[in-house]
């Protein structure tokens, strides 16, 4: 079974899913999905007794319900109870909450796009636009985005064609690309913004993505040129890749005097598109 796991949002609110490309549907994180539609202040709490009491009830939904590793908001990869549309819309029926026909609909809408897409990958590229307009990004940002999504895959690709394995190693060189060119390492660069579970690139600024994909998007090419064999070539391409875009930094700071690594994240350039 290959899984591909992502976010998707009802009313702002966000909900991980994991899509099963073999079974062709999507998982929801139960405890995602309660929060939704409870408003709780602890969703865990609410699901385990929720879970209990159905159990004691010989519920076979519960029983049949999947747990996959999803990323918490510690940022650590847990095993999470997930369960597919059908099985969510019939524990639906056992939490009381006006937003429950809003959700089913929604639930619905997720589905039938999710096979759109397979047929049509554009449709992907329109509700990734459609989503970040919701959370009030401006058309530039979202242009500069969405092609620094298409670099990356490059660089991914590039890695796993030498061989570069998902994980550790994708962070580790993320990590020399970022501290290349940045100064900073990821989380570092995190902390700097005031970010926790976030997205360090979607709290990036238009001038912050554009060096960052132009270091990925060198340590491709470098890494086409000189075919590395191992992990610890691949790190000196990495570091070259990242050498690019901390020259281009340095030149257009000192044309501008000042720095362009900024602490503002989402919160605030999105307020100011407002």
């Amino acid at each position: 079974m290959t899984k591909y796991d992502s976010l998707q949002l009802f009313e702002k609110k966000k909900v991980r899913t994991i899509w099963d490309d073999e079974q062709e549907k999507w998982y929801f994180a139960i405890v995602d999905v309660v929060a939704v539609l409870t408003d709780s202040v602890d969703p865990q709490s609410y699901w385990r007794k929720l879970k209990q009491r159905l159990k004691e009830e010989g519920n076979e939904t519960v029983t049949n319900c999947h747990a996959f590793k999803l990323k918490a908001a510690d940022g650590k990869m847990r095993l999470t109870d997930v369960a597919d549309t059908e099985q969510l819309f019939r524990l639906i029926q056992s939490i009381p909450s006006p937003k429950a026909e809003p959700f089913k609909i929604w639930m619905s809408q997720v589905a039938s796009s999710r096979l759109d897409q397979m047929q049509d990958p554009e449709l992907s590229i329109e509700q990734a636009i459609s989503d970040y307009k919701r959370l009030g990004y401006s058309d530039s940002w979202i242009n500069q985005r969405l092609k620094s999504i298409e670099i990356r895959k490059e660089l991914t690709d590039e890695w796993n064609r030498t061989g570069v394995m998902e994980g550790y190693q994708y962070a580790t060189l993320t990590d020399i690309i970022t501290k290349e060119w940045s100064g900073f390492k990821t989380k570092e660069y995190k902390q700097f913004k005031g970010l926790k579970k976030e997205s360090l690139r979607d709290n990036m600024t238009n001038v912050e993505l554009i060096l960052n994909s132009l270091a990925e998007a060198s340590t491709t090419e470098i890494s086409k040129q000189k075919d590395p064999s191992c992990f610890e070539e691949n790190k000196v391409v990495a570091k070259e890749g990242g050498e690019v875009a901390k020259i281009a930094r340095e030149q257009l700071e000192a044309k501008i005097g000042k720095t362009i690594i900024s602490p503002q994240n989402a919160k605030d350039f999105t307020q100011l598109k407002e």
